[in-house]
């Protein structure tokens, strides 16, 4: 691809719409993922006595609280992947039928 179709694809309002709801989202998903985690950690770091609580036999608050951790990366992969493959399959369709 020359570097005229190139700049003509990039001004293009599909691939902008494109660029910029991939960005939102990937933005968005990864502050919330940095925001449970870093929370978890702040959790056990400074007040460990709550992550130490005992909800179940032997097991304590953290634990829960852990898997809740992993499960909310894999709930937001998925967030990511139904929405690539959705709205952004078809934005990326129209971008490509524009640049031929």
């Amino acid at each position: 691809m020359d570097d005229q179709a190139s700049a003509r694809l990039r001004a293009s309002p599909a691939f902008m719409e494109l660029e910029r709801s991939r960005g939102a989202l990937g933005l968005g998903l990864t502050a919330a993922i940095l925001v449970i985690y870093f929370g978890f950690v702040g959790l056990v770091a400074f007040a460990p006595g709550v992550a130490g609580t005992p909800v179940w036999g032997t097991m304590t608050l953290g634990f829960p609280l852990g898997l809740g951790v992993i499960l909310s990366a894999i709930v937001l992969t998925g967030v990511y992947v139904l929405r690539a493959n959705g709205s952004f399959d078809a934005l990326t369709r129209q971008v490509v039928e524009e640049a031929r």
